[in-house]
């Protein structure tokens, strides 16, 4: 399972390590693609086959017929990257996925059970500042209470 919370920076060729917790999950190949929220999702190829099955209507995958699914497809397929983790633990974050979420020196790493989020810092520093403070009312609104 991946969990945790990592500050590390990018070199000047756009490379993160990632942590060693991190590495032993992801394997050696892992795809990027955009997330929600304005952070970059990391998933192992075995995660990704599962994403890009749901992510599908159905056997027949018909998903090409609605509008809405198939504009979704286009943004989470479209901007993917497979991206190969090196011998000494770093990803090269392609260009037009950092540039997307603004990331300049320094990226939150975030383990969320079954992916990676990517985060500008300062960015994941508000977000979780949000979340912080709402965290006992999503916990009822996820758990049921309150309806």
């Amino acid at each position: 399972m991946l969990i945790g919370e990592y500050i590390h920076t990018i070199d000047e060729k756009n490379r993160v390590s990632m942590p060693a917790k991190f590495r032993k999950e992801l394997g050696k190949k892992i795809i990027i693609t955009p997330g929600l929220g304005n952070c970059l999702f990391i998933f192992t190829n075995k995660e990704w086959e599962k994403v890009s099955k749901k992510l599908s209507d159905s056997d027949a995958d018909l998903s090409f017929l609605k509008a809405d699914q198939r504009n979704f497809n286009r943004y989470i397929f479209g901007r993917a990257a497979e991206v190969e983790i090196d011998s000494i633990g770093r990803i090269l974050i392609p260009d037009f996925l950092k540039d997307r979420i603004g990331l300049k020196s320094s990226v939150a790493l975030i383990g969320v059970k079954d992916r990676v989020e990517i985060w500008n810092d300062k960015a994941w520093s508000e977000n979780k500042a949000v979340v912080e403070k709402q965290a006992e009312q999503l916990a009822e609104k996820l758990g049921g209470e309150g309806k």
